[in-house]
């Protein structure tokens, strides 16, 4: 690898270091020539994903405009930014596995709404609100009876304070 300091074009790996998620490698360096250490990062190239909008446009998945849904829905909740990435990536790399080259934009709104899901109630309520155009109270009123009835099934959901 090229020194950033004199150009040379041989060094040394002096320490590797896998990133606590296991996708990422840190390695610091030291040029043979100048002495100067410096860090690069390794990481797995993906193939980009293409995502097909409801009208049929492709765009490339952007990873921004998943975080920007996400942080809106939780806007004022108790939900921390780390947690709000880490739900990113798992949507990522879910759709990785799901799919080669490209995902439908319904598929990832589906992602979006499970990992909402599990993070926060009232975030969830509010992304799936606008993805699905609730237009009246009783759409809301549907949707939180039928997380009520969710929780009453499976225990190991969170409980909804009752109305």
């Amino acid at each position: 690898m090229r020194c950033v300091q004199c150009g040379h074009l041989e060094d040394k790996v002096i320490d590797s270091r896998m990133s606590k998620d296991g996708t990422t490698i840190r390695r610091r360096r030291v040029c043979l020539r100048c002495d100067y250490r410096y860090t690069t990062y390794e990481q797995i190239e993906r193939t980009e994903l293409r995502v097909v909008k409801r009208d049929n446009l492709r765009e490339a998945l952007n990873r921004e405009k998943i975080l920007r849904g996400l942080v809106k829905a939780c806007e004022k909740r108790p939900v921390s930014m780390d947690r709000l990435d880490r739900a990113v990536e798992e949507i990522i790399s879910e759709l990785h596995r799901d799919h080669l080259r490209e995902v439908p934009s319904s598929e990832i709104g589906k992602k979006v709404i499970e990992k909402l899901y599990a993070i926060d109630p009232v975030a969830y309520i509010r992304y799936v609100s606008v993805y699905r155009q609730f237009s009246n109270v009783e759409e809301f009123i549907q949707e939180i009876t039928q997380m009520r009835h969710q929780t009453l099934i499976d225990p190991l959901q969170r409980k909804l304070p009752i109305l």
